[in-house]
């Protein structure tokens, strides 16, 4: 049940009503006609542009059609009011059973209150992660993981059939140089002595994979040139990494659908495909790229590329997919892994990168459109970089010197349910900050105690009341004689919980998981602000003595809101606390 969604149904009718009674001209559109949530509260429950919308292609004042509009509206039984402000909008009061009536159908529908149908029958596929397959995971890859995992549980919540997918990148130059690092671990495992050159990877994480490498090969690869070993190597070390990369995304609660590996389109013709359909659709050429902007390098030589027009579509500037000397630039592969998913039928396409992809946006898009004919819309969403600070200290990564963080051991240092949700406290375009010491408070400054203290609250209030008798099932609360729920502060509460479904379709219609996370602190604080006001006020607890009736009305409205909390936290992929501890 989505309130606004009934509300500006009801508006429409009354705008249709008005079309066949000839106060409003027949043909207009309705599409930007809104109801939601006055920006002050004091205005009313509800509000709509309905008039000021309108008034344009109509040729009339906005309020001359507000005043029709309003009359209309109030014949509903469900609104109270309907208030003219301005030069034309529309504020409604809604009488209060809509509000208690609330309470009854949220537990009704538990953690399936909010969901939407906006993504039926539609499918899309969410590519995140997708970490080079050279080491474990670490903090930079983990909002990344968290943030495309989210969006993609919000999708599914919004009825989108969703595809998890992570992209093995195991055909480019980095495989080679993991197999060189993998085969000096080797030899070190055979008690050799090494040492690493610059660019290999000697974190302590290879240890294990030579150690391993050893047991299965034995002195097979000792002493024998590279061509020989580099390729069964790079086989075997990929294998090893993705099966730590695998148990790191198990340790954060990520679980794939799908893993694609780039190395299956080489050498199968599948690139060439991709690329021959582009040249047939006369995007592609030969030609020589522009010099670099500011002071060229030395080295710099201008060479002729097979070159893509991406600048068609939006680029900054054609992009190389072939270099001077035949070989596939970076582009090439992702252009057909792309083309891969296009002919896979997906309706959606989206990509969550890291920051340092910035540049990629634009080429990828123009590429998608280009394959797609324009009718796969390809979004790619950035997520800026995670600063990790501990006693005051900020944390530094580097893979190659091995001295990262893993996502492992913040794992293991503040558990799953923290990580994820600290992740999505800020817009993924934005820098966050995760500080130890903070995650860990116990106060209103850490959102993750918060939101759970909440729902924990309401799990001790049923606990409290089921010892005392009161039978507190949803059964039975949905029953319960909500008209008791007459304090404004109760209906204030009940109005946050109203807002929940279209919440989830504006997160969901734009891609923004934080969006979830944000209102869970704000209900999350309604709730405790609630709580202290019975304090005060005994009327307003959750259990009255001596009343079990009033008790089960109060105590099916704080239900009401740990089911939203609750549902709100399964889609940031975040468990529900019980109890503080």
């Amino acid at each position: 049940m989505n309130l606004f969604a009934d509300i500006r149904s009801l508006v429409i009718s009354a705008l249709d009503a008005m079309v066949a009674a000839g106060d409003l001209p027949a043909g207009l559109s309705t599409d930007n006609v809104t109801a939601e949530p006055p920006r002050d509260a004091a205005h009313g429950d509800m509000a709509t542009n309905a008039a000021m919308v309108l008034a344009k292609p109509a040729g009339m004042k906005p309020r001359d059609i507000a005043d029709k509009l309003a009359l209309r509206l109030t014949e509903d039984s469900r609104i109270a009011a309907a208030e003219v402000a301005g030069p034309g909008f529309l504020n409604l009061r809604l009488v209060p059973a809509v509000w208690q009536n609330l309470a009854a159908d949220v537990l009704a529908s538990g953690t399936d209150y909010g969901r939407a149908t906006i993504g039926t029958g539609k499918t899309v596929n969410v590519e995140y992660v997708s970490a080079n397959p050279t080491g474990p995971l670490h903090v930079g890859h983990t909002r990344g993981a968290v943030f495309g995992d989210a969006l993609a549980s919000l999708l599914a919540f919004a009825g989108w059939d969703v595809t998890r997918e992570y992209v093995i990148n195991d055909g480019g130059g980095q495989i080679g140089m993991l197999a060189r690092s993998v085969y000096l671990r080797y030899l070190e495992a055979h008690g050799r002595e090494v040492a690493f050159p610059d660019g290999t990877y000697p974190g302590d994480y290879l240890i294990p994979v030579g150690q391993k490498l050893k047991e299965t090969v034995g002195e097979q690869y000792i002493d024998q040139p590279e061509s020989v070993w580099l390729g069964p190597i790079g086989d075997f070390s990929t294998d090893a990494m993705m099966e730590l990369i695998r148990g790191d995304l198990a340790l954060l609660g990520v679980e794939m659908d799908r893993f694609f590996s780039e190395k299956s389109l080489y050498n199968t013709g599948k690139i060439e495909a991709c690329l021959d359909k582009l040249d047939k659709m006369g995007l592609i050429y030969v030609g020589t790229l522009e010099p670099p902007k500011g002071k060229l390098p030395d080295d710099y030589e201008a060479r002729e590329q097979t070159l893509f027009k991406s600048t068609e579509f939006g680029d900054d500037q054609d992009r190389a997919i072939k270099k001077h000397d035949g070989a596939w630039t970076y582009f090439a592969p992702d252009i057909a892994y792309h083309y891969d998913k296009v002919e896979r039928g997906y309706d959606q396409l989206i990509n969550v990168f890291g920051a340092d992809h910035g540049g990629y946006v634009k080429r990828m898009k123009a590429a998608v459109h280009a394959l797609s004919d324009g009718k796969v819309p390809l979004d790619i969403k950035l997520t800026q970089l995670v600063k990790l600070f501990k006693n005051g200290e900020e944390f530094k990564m580097s893979k190659r010197a091995g001295n990262f963080v893993l996502l492992s051991d913040l794992i293991r240092e503040v558990g799953k349910d923290v990580t994820r949700f600290v992740m999505l406290t800020r817009k993924n375009d934005a820098p966050l900050d995760f500080d130890f010491g903070k995650v860990m408070e116990q106060s209103r400054e850490n959102p993750v105690f918060y939101v759970q203290y909440a729902h924990a609250r309401v799990a001790s209030v049923l606990r409290k009341a089921s010892a005392a008798g009161i039978d507190v099932s949803d059964e039975a609360l949905k029953s319960a004689d909500l008209t008791k729920l007459d304090h404004a502060a109760e209906l204030a509460l009940l109005r946050k919980v109203a807002e929940w479904p279209r919440l989830v379709e504006t997160a969901a219609r734009s891609n923004e998981p934080h969006r979830i996370a944000f209102y869970l602190y704000e209900i999350a604080g309604d709730l405790h602000g609630f709580w202290n006001l019975g304090n005060a006020e005994t009327g307003l607890r959750f259990i009255q003595e001596d009343d079990p009736a009033t008790s089960q009305a109060k105590i099916a409205l704080a239900r009401a809101v740990a089911i939203v909390i609750a549902a709100g936290l399964g889609i940031l992929g975040v468990t529900p606390a019980e109890e503080m501890r």
